[in-house]
């Protein structure tokens, strides 16, 4: 007996996340995997899947210029809700906390379909940092019934939740499986980017920090104000190289190339696929990010991490002393940065391999309860 199983996603991040669980599922027997992209991030969702060799099955294509989240999520119910109705899945996946995540689970529970969230019990406890994250990833818990933590303390906090033990499976983080092998391929090819690639000019004679930003909370000041530190950075190490992907959303846009696009020292680029990102992140010696992804990533590479926010969900990250939550005040930016540039003991107090979020096996993990899950499931209804 075979079982539907539908995975929707529409960010980058979503993509990169599921991919690894992806690939495993597509070999799973009695697995039917249908991945539903909604389409937001299309361009980069692209690049994604051609990175882990796969394709995508439904594409809802909702994104419109200047949309809002309530635009987002009208959408993405109408058309999810015309997909299930079709696809009839026995189990629909989906991940962390993004608007995608929790619209494509009231979807799906609309239409009493059960629901597997992914990167499960993460929390800040406060509804408003990160915006609109932390509602998004608690709204979804409180519909999934399959919960998947990457951590015991996720699932504490499930558990403190009122969500029952056996419909709880720690993983760890299947950014951990795409991490460790992404970078495997690359050091097994001894892979660079190409000479046309604007990271081609990066030199090996000197540092580079990379940077990432895109988090809807630091939005308007908080980007003005990372954006000055990176100016004074820049100003301050003229032998440090800075590179900054730039996110496409506008609000991102248009305040990093009005303060950083006349500093000579930082590189600002385009949204990086996969493969170029994880290759940066690995030559890279130190990182600031409001990421959630790469706060994850950039321990289990051994590189130091700034994180640019006041609160995380992740502070697992924080208990093996190589991340820093810093926020988004210049003058904090600029001090801690500053000392792990100027400091060689600080530096190697924060450089360390420290990997809370798995060992490369959670979507083994995760396939394996699906499975047993579903033949469960089965067997219920049969003798109901």
């Amino acid at each position: 007996m075979a079982f539907t199983v539908m995975m929707v996603f529409g960010t980058r991040p979503e993509a990169i996340k599921m991919a690894p669980l992806a690939q495993v599922l597509r070999k799973w027997p009695g697995v039917d995997l249908n991945i539903c992209s909604t389409g937001q991030h299309r361009e980069m969702l692209e690049q994604v899947l051609k990175d882990f060799c796969l394709s995508v099955d439904e594409d809802l294509q909702v994104m419109v210029q200047n949309q809002t989240l309530n635009g987002l999520s009208k959408q993405l119910l109408e058309q999810l809700d015309d997909t299930y109705a079709r696809i009839q899945p026995d189990i629909v996946l989906v991940h962390g906390d993004t608007t995608t995540s929790f619209i494509a689970s009231l979807a799906a529970f609309n239409r009493q379909i059960p629901i597997g969230h992914v990167e499960a019990g993460l929390r800040t406890g406060n509804l408003k940092a990160p915006w609109p994250e932390e509602a998004n990833r608690r709204l979804t818990g409180v519909i999934a019934d399959l919960h998947f933590p990457p951590t015991n303390r996720a699932r504490d906090n499930l558990l403190r939740e009122g969500v029952v033990l056996e419909n709880i499976e720690v993983t760890g983080n299947t950014v951990i499986d795409a991490l460790l092998w992404m970078r495997e391929n690359l050091n097994k090819n001894q892979w660079k980017p190409a000479p046309e690639s604007p990271l081609a000019q990066l030199r090996d004679d000197q540092r580079m920090v990379l940077i990432t930003g895109h988090r809807r909370e630091n939005f308007g000041q908080g980007f003005e104000r990372i954006c000055l530190a990176l100016a004074e950075l820049a100003l301050r190490y003229p032998n440090v190289q800075f590179v900054y992907p730039v996110h496409l959303n506008p609000q991102v846009q248009k305040a990093v190339y009005s303060v950083l696009s006349h500093q000579t020292n930082i590189l600002l680029v385009p949204p990086q696929d996969y493969r170029h990102f994880v290759w940066l992140m690995d030559r890279a010696y130190l990182i600031l990010t409001d990421s959630g992804g790469v706060q994850e990533e950039a321990p289990a590479l051994g590189k130091p991490l700034l994180v640019l926010r006041k609160v995380t969900e992740r502070p697992s990250v924080l208990e093996g002393g190589t991340v820093k939550l810093v926020g988004t005040v210049t003058e904090r930016i600029v001090k801690e940065t500053s000392l792990l540039l100027d400091d060689a003991e600080v530096y190697k107090r924060m450089s360390r391999v420290f990997s809370p979020y798995g060992d490369g096996h959670a979507s083994e993990r995760i396939a394996e309860r699906l499975s047993r899950w579903l033949e469960e499931n089965a067997r219920r209804r049969d003798d109901s």
